[in-house]
């Protein structure tokens, strides 16, 4: 094995091998917005490629974005880029064959992670989703987040854009999730029989030498890193000192994330929700709601985002310790999913996420404040709790048990 790639191995193994974050040094993490500032910058890398593209999304729709995704794709193929797009089989189940057959007709490897179960068909197997968001361009460059191939306003005109975050990463990093990348897209084709194993061609170094910010790799799967992602939550709650920000899409966290959470706020330190506030998935929404009263009473601050959906899946903590991408805190993408986020130690990008979800929640949030939400009506009280007790069913008929729930796992 070349040096470069034996570099690129310990580096990885370095960085997974314990199921709290090893952070890696001289990284630049850039913040994005939205899909108004993900698109364009993964299109430009895809213009950029010269050897090789990752890409992997929960979401593929063939809508405007979609085609322009695979138009960049196309355009990065012909000149001879190795291009390989991985699905997920239940998040994508709407793609149509027209668009599977054009991206393998322009010469883009795909791959389908789980073909959809039938939702009738209760197994253990139908929630275990691919619900990673992942872009890697040769060593140069990486994304993640929460953002799928799917426009940013969805389908009501009228609505602003979904509220969501990626990162663009350059520095050492990008190799262990070019590695992850390329380990996942192994085992999907070996395991579907299908030709298309990645073979280990040497690339050129990276030169970038200008990232000064710490970083590390989480990612949630089912055999050595099941709860890496929330043990490196729990860690950084129980560590707080000053202040503690999450901004999640699908929040219904087990006890052991409650209590952290609680016991945060009783030792002084601020603790803030923002959640979704549109009804989305009604079980979901509903169900959250049913802790609101828990954590109000033991003085954390809870506000709901209304301007759009909210699909973030990010925190600040301490306004060092960050982490943004594709895991909601809930038993789908806590026990179930496989996922992917990093998580920065750097003053300057906290700053940055912290200013831009504290102006979020002071123009487009509403806070649930104590009074209010102990005079709501008995209906909508029981509705809640009604949603929670549904959810925990579910659980129990997808044969898990603790704090585990059941989702539609169709999330953007």
């Amino acid at each position: 094995m070349p040096q470069q790639d034996r570099h690129g191995l310990n580096l990885y193994q370095t960085a997974l091998s314990e199921s709290w974050p090893r952070f890696v040094p001289n990284n630049q993490v850039t913040l994005l917005h939205n899909g108004e500032d993900y698109f364009p910058a993964i299109e430009a890398a895809f213009d950029r490629a010269r050897h090789d593209i990752y890409l992997e999304t929960y979401i593929y729709q063939n809508d405007a974005t979609g085609q322009r995704i695979a138009d960049a794709l196309q355009r990065a193929a012909s000149r001879g880029v190795k291009v390989y797009v991985l699905i997920d089989g239940y998040g994508s189940q709407d793609l149509s064959r027209s668009m599977l057959d054009r991206l393998q007709a322009d010469g883009v490897k795909t791959l389908i992670f789980r073909p959809q179960i039938s939702p009738w068909t209760f197994q253990r197997q139908r929630l275990r989703r691919m619900h990673r968001k992942i872009v890697v361009v040769d060593r140069s460059i990486a994304f993640i987040g929460g953002i799928n191939i799917i426009d940013d306003k969805g389908s009501e005109v009228d609505m602003s854009s979904r509220f969501d975050y990626a990162v663009a990463l350059e520095g050492p990093m990008v190799d262990v999730i070019r590695l992850s990348a390329q380990r996942l897209w192994s085992r999907v084709a070996w395991s579907s029989f299908r030709k298309g194993m990645v073979k280990d061609v040497p690339l050129p170094v990276s030169t970038f030498t200008g990232g000064s910010m710490r970083a590390a790799f989480l990612i949630r799967d089912n055999f050595h890193h099941r709860r890496d992602i929330e043990e490196a939550y729990l860690q950084a709650i129980r560590q707080a000192k000053s202040e503690i920000i999450l901004a999640n899409a699908y929040f219904l966290p087990g006890l052991n994330f409650r209590h952290a959470l609680i016991d945060a706020a009783a030792r002084g330190v601020r603790v803030v929700l923002l959640l979704q506030g549109k009804v989305e998935y009604l079980l979901e929404h509903y169900g959250s709601q049913a802790l609101y009263g828990t954590f109000l009473d033991a003085g954390i601050e809870v506000y709901e985002y209304r301007k759009s959906f909210l699909h973030s899946k990010v925190a600040v903590i301490d306004g060092h310790w960050a982490t943004v991408g594709s895991s909601n805190i809930d038993p789908f993408s806590l026990l179930l999913s496989l996922e992917a986020n990093l998580v920065v130690d750097d003053e300057a990008f906290g700053a940055t996420l912290l200013q831009s979800l504290k102006r979020t929640m002071e123009t487009d949030g509403r806070q649930i404040l104590t009074a209010s939400w102990q005079q709501r009506p008995a209906g909508l009280r029981f509705t809640s709790w009604l949603c929670y007790g549904l959810l925990r069913l579910m659980q129990g008929i997808s044969g898990y048990a603790g704090e585990n729930s059941g989702r539609r796992t169709n999330e953007q």
